[in-house]
């Protein structure tokens, strides 16, 4: 993707360098939802005035909201890959989700079981089995540390998963240090003892492609809020098998109903819409530079190919932002190599497949309310830096806070040079 096309990326989030009080700024918090498409915005606000009607009945309107849920969930199928609309399900956060998934899986198990998951994850993913082993439905819940790089210990999770083991979940990327997980081999060990594969994509979703097919896994959930899209409105695939022989808690005359024994509550069509919306974004983006993947992705067709020619164009475009932070400028240095800076994740210029954008820090010897104020203040760049970021990660270390930049497709090299040279003159005082 060239400056030409990126100006015309930021131009579709009508807040990308300004907030809603004019202040310029740099947004380096995408982690903690991203910047909204205006026309996804648009989208929704549509829905909302115009098909206010629940689903079910047959007159117009409410025939309309149920045709724009349909379609949702086919666009989330394309997405994903899926194999077909009915394994979509949607909530209004990733955490609901996992804690219905733990409380399905929970129906099934016996003392016997575990469950194995890692210091990689996010809460949302650690507390359903937490929980889980609290209530007595599972014996214990394992947990793997990790490396100094910050990549999981395989050798540990291989340790710990055996034939009692019932669930195997984990992060597709750290959604405090931005180091991805080898998913193919841990949903491997997952199925050999027979246990379901469970990932957590929350952070990886804006990030790159997705194919449930290829990594062979039972669940994985993402929030649309983490990509372009307003808040509270969430999607988990399931295998289709898996959907139709579970029993969450339900509402009685939905239990055999696909896939809305899984929710709860009426569905928000305006939710819906905004999603679709946020797909023909992709859509639209994967037009602009579609001649740069002829002879790519074939293995899909229509809208499912537009979708992954988009997101591996983003991926792309996202290993050059991972550049500029990590190797630094001639006139400052990478965020690793800046004096006075603790780095937290991998940093080689040669394993950047391995990683998404986001980079965790401390700055040693400094009050972090007062640089988290510098940063914001004097340099108008909006991070969190006294942030607990919900990582497990946070527990393995004993490090109870840091800093935590995010980024996406439309930040710029520009920008990550603006952020070092803050942090490098922060870093001095």
């Amino acid at each position: 993707m060239n400056e030409i096309l990126i100006k015309k990326i930021r131009a579709k989030f009508p807040r990308v360098d300004s907030d809603a009080m004019g202040r310029k700024r740099i947004f380096f918090d995408a982690g903690a939802g991203t910047q909204v498409l205006e026309s996804s915005v648009k989208a929704m606000a549509d829905v909302s005035l115009n098909y206010a009607a629940n689903i079910g009945p047959n007159y117009p309107e409410s025939a309309k909201c149920d045709e724009i849920i349909i379609e949702g969930r086919g666009a989330i199928a394309d997405f994903l890959n899926a194999e077909a609309p009915e394994t979509i399900v949607s909530a209004e956060s990733a955490t609901n989700l996992l804690g219905r998934l733990g409380y399905t899986i929970g129906k099934y198990t016996t003392k016997k079981n575990n469950v194995v998951s890692t210091y990689m994850e996010h809460l949302g993913n650690a507390s359903p089995w937490f929980e889980m082993e609290r209530r007595g439905y599972v014996k214990e819940a394992k947990w793997v540390g990790l490396n100094d790089d910050t990549t999981l210990n395989m050798d540990d999770l291989k340790s710990k998963v055996d034939k009692n083991t019932k669930v195997v979940s984990c992060a597709y990327t750290a959604n405090l240090f931005g180091t991805k997980n080898p998913l193919k081999e841990i949903g491997k060990i997952a199925h050999d003892v027979g246990a379901y594969f469970v990932v957590d994509a929350v952070h990886h979703a804006p990030h790159g492609p997705i194919d449930v097919k290829e990594l062979d896994c039972d669940f994985l959930i993402f929030s649309m809020y983490k990509v372009f899209t307003p808040k509270y409105i969430c999607f988990m695939y399931g295998k289709m098998e898996h959907i139709e022989n579970l029993f969450p808690y339900s509402v009685e005359r939905n239990v055999t109903v696909l896939p809305d024994k899984w929710e709860l509550g009426s569905i928000d069509p305006a939710k819906f819409a905004a999603t679709i919306a946020t797909m023909d974004y992709f859509v639209w983006l994967s037009e602009q530079i579609k001649d740069q993947y002829k002879g790519k992705y074939d293995n899909y067709t229509g809208r499912a190919r537009s979708l992954k020619i988009a997101l591996a164009a983003i991926k792309e475009y996202e290993k050059s932002l991972s550049t500029a932070m990590l190797k630094g400028f001639d006139d400052v240095p990478g965020l690793p190599d800046i004096p006075g800076v603790d780095f937290y994740g991998i940093k080689d210029l040669n394993r950047l497949d391995e990683r998404d954008p986001t980079f965790a820090f401390k700055i040693a010897d400094r009050d972090e309310k007062e640089v988290e104020n510098l940063l914001v203040k004097k340099y108008g760049i909006d991070l969190r830096y006294v942030f607990d970021s919900w990582n497990m990660a946070h527990n393995f270390w004993n490090i109870p806070t840091m800093g935590r930049a995010s980024l996406v497709h439309y930040n710029t090299v520009d920008e990550v040079h603006r952020f070092l040279k803050a942090v490098e003159e922060v870093a001095k005082k």
